[in-house]
């Protein structure tokens, strides 16, 4: 062997270590992925793999696992229970209980039109009393009232001295002495214009004095609202000396949205809910609906009468009052929270498997009242749909293309075809004859 022949010889030897070094190394990376297969086989059990797949990419599918070619993740299997529903998006449990996704039954009943507003409880105007005189007359004697006092009824205010009332008085006896009834009846219709109620005349008939001095007294229980006497005063004709306002019943008067003022009438019931009181709920009727509305808050004040028998509550306290009217016959109703907007159609994910597998379903809804909206197609009563969480649901039906399936116009969902892994070669290498050189271009089969 002369030393060209060697020197080609060496070369061919590199060439064919190294082609089968390249052999054994392809020949090793099939061999540590089937361990894989069998691993994620004993994982599913009895549940059969249909194809693996990318979740990024979900239209790609391959027939091994192993490690994506568009994102470093590994592949996802699909299995043949989950291929009779195209249009469902498989969440792990644990999964969904971390993401807190909450679930509700979907409920036939009465869709409830509601109004809410803020109020505020007032005094009833309507219930007070204001205390006059109707002649001059002199404060003797105070009884140490103020404005914000309890009073009860026939409480004492004032005591005065009415000079007018003495010298009617003593005509009255007078007329009464001379026996004329029509004489002594002109004197006691003065004695009422002056002011004097009929317990007054009787006192004076029943003494037979005169009585200039008056005790003026509450008419009714409530509180001082307003007292204008101090002892020593000299009062006029017509002059007020207290005004008392009942503490039962009170007023609410809300501030109702111009926009939900038509649903609001007189005779209604409402439910008044204070901040002073959580969790307590009374009832009231609606006496006025004000036939202004308010040119800086475009509302409508509503005037609610509510019993106060218990004195709790007081004017001045924050209240809110809710009213719910019917609407139209019963329906289907799901939470308002579970509707998802598109723009162009409303979506509902529906629960299926005890929360294991979620379809995005098309519903087509009516009006809302409150929190539950009535829908008109694409649910039945008894469903399980999802209440919260829903928007995380969405995004990956987006990523797995459910929702681009169902905006396909409704046309049948057709499995793409499964993506033919590339074709792997085998590589034989044989010791080559001496003095025979390698063709140009790579090994010889």
């Amino acid at each position: 062997m002369n030393r060209r022949q060697a020197t080609i010889w060496m070369i061919s030897l590199v060439l064919a270590c190294g082609l089968g070094a390249w052999a054994g190394y392809r020949y090793a990376g099939r061999g540590v992925q089937a361990p894989v297969a069998t691993r994620s086989t004993a994982v599913s059990g009895a549940r059969q793999i249909l194809y693996w797949y990318d979740p990024m990419v979900p239209d790609q599918h391959f027939a091994k696992p192993g490690k994506s070619p568009f994102m470093d993740m590994p592949l996802q299997p699909k299995y043949a229970d989950m291929a009779g529903a195209p249009h469902a998006v498989h969440i792990d449990p644990a999964m969904s209980e971390s993401l807190a996704v909450r679930e509700t039954t979907v409920r036939r009943g009465m869709l409830r039109q509601r109004v809410d507003a803020p109020a505020i409880i007032a005094w009833d105007d309507r219930m007070q009393a204001v205390v006059q005189l109707r002649t001059a007359a002199f404060v003797e004697r105070v009884y140490g009232r103020s404005v914000g006092d309890r009073v009860g009824r026939g409480a004492p205010l004032a005591q005065v001295l009415v000079p007018d009332w003495a010298g009617a008085q003593q005509e009255y006896l007078a007329a009464r002495a001379t026996g004329d009834a029509e004489l002594a009846a002109a004197a006691r219709e003065r004695l009422m214009l002056l002011g004097m109620n009929a317990a007054q005349i009787a006192q004076v008939d029943r003494s037979g004095q005169v009585q200039a001095r008056i005790t003026l007294t509450a008419p009714l229980a409530g509180v001082l609202q307003e007292v204008n006497v101090r002892t020593g005063m000299a009062l006029s004709a017509g002059a007020t000396v207290a005004r008392i306002n009942a503490v039962d019943p009170v007023w609410v008067e809300a501030e109702v949205p111009e926009a939900q003022a038509s649903q609001v009438r007189v005779g209604q019931v409402m439910q008044v809910r204070l901040a002073s009181a959580p969790g307590t709920v009374r009832q009231g009727k609606v006496i006025e609906v004000l036939p202004e509305v308010a040119a800086d808050t475009r509302s409508v004040r509503v005037r609610v009468q509510l019993p106060n028998a218990d004195e709790a509550l007081r004017p001045g306290m924050y209240a809110t009052i809710r009213l719910e009217n019917p609407m139209g016959p019963a329906g289907v109703l799901v939470p308002a929270e579970a509707v998802i907007h598109t723009g162009t159609r409303d979506v509902v994910i529906l629960s299926l498997h005890g929360g294991q597998r979620f379809v995005p379903v098309e519903v087509k809804t009516g009006g809302q009242g409150g929190d539950e909206v009535l829908v008109l197609s694409g649910l039945q009563p008894g469903q399980r749909i999802v209440r919260s969480g829903e928007f995380l649901i969405d995004s990956e039906a987006s990523l797995t293309g459910v929702l681009a399936r169902m905006n396909s116009a409704g046309a049948p969902h057709v499995m793409p075809a499964m993506v033919t892994p590339p074709a792997t070669h085998a590589v034989t290498t044989r010791a080559m004859p001496p003095g025979m050189a390698m063709p140009a271009g790579g090994a010889q089969p």
